[in-house]
């Protein structure tokens, strides 16, 4: 256990994380991570090293001979990259809108997070309004949430053009991504107000009851989801966690 992470390699312990808002690579959350070893950008490597020091501890299990067990677990090791980065690609693949899988797809959504960071875009609001702009008469929402960030405009006409290969009707694409891509997720300041609401004098539970009722369709943005979408205002103090939380 060196971070939260089962003998499976999955995650444990999201943590706010799991919940970011503006997508940024370098965002931590943890009042002690001082260095920034556990950011978001940071889990990939954090990941390894995790399996490298399970690696460790069984090379007695991997061969009597210790180089030979050594050399066995480092070869482990190095497929990790490319086992991530193809189960990461796939992912965003599908949250993206991508049935098949073409040879400039990672490149397609890398330069999709950089614009999105340069655009302090709202992470699963820009996918989830990314849906609504197959059509570029309905791309007002996605850029609401980007905002002027440069290179959009010549981003989506490649990622159109992309899903034209495919063929496919564009209504069944939109259902696709909206089927991945959640519009209402537990954001951090909507928690914090159902339990100062639940932890007051008089307790109310009411706000904990109607988000937990949000979250059981997250998928669903109806109008009673609607005030459930946006992230925290803007301005306020960054959410930091302390071990425990």
């Amino acid at each position: 256990n060196t971070d939260n992470m089962t003998i499976s390699g999955e995650t444990i312990d999201y943590g706010p994380c799991a919940f970011m808002e503006r997508y940024d690579p370098g965002q931590v959350f943890s009042s002690i991570d001082r260095g920034g070893r556990y950011a978001y950008g940071n889990q990939p490597a954090i990941a390894r090293w995790n399996l490298a020091r399970l690696a460790e501890t069984l090379l007695p299990l991997f061969d009597a001979d210790e180089e030979k067990g050594l050399a066995l677990a480092n070869e482990a090791i190095e497929a990790f990259g490319d086992i991530f980065e193809g189960a990461f690609t796939g992912r965003l693949r599908r949250k993206v809108g991508f049935a098949q899988d073409h040879a400039d797809d990672s490149d397609i959504i890398r330069d999709l997070l950089r614009l999105m960071q340069a655009g302090q875009a709202d992470f699963t609001l820009a996918f989830r309004h990314l849906a609504s702009a197959i059509e570029s008469d309905s791309e007002l929402q996605l850029r609401a949430v980007f905002g002027p960030v440069f290179g959009l405009d010549e981003w989506l006409a490649r990622w159109r053009g992309r899903l034209a290969e495919e063929g496919r009707n564009p209504a069944d694409v939109r259902a696709a991504m909206d089927a991945v891509n959640p519009a209402v997720i537990p954001r951090n300041h909507r928690v914090e107000e159902a339990l100062a609401a639940a932890q007051a004098d008089e307790p109310d539970l009411a706000p904990f009851e109607r988000l937990l009722r949000m979250l059981e369709r997250p998928f669903d943005a109806d109008a009673e989801a609607a005030a459930f979408l946006a992230p925290a205002a803007p301005g306020g103090a960054p959410y930091r966690t302390f071990c425990g939380t």
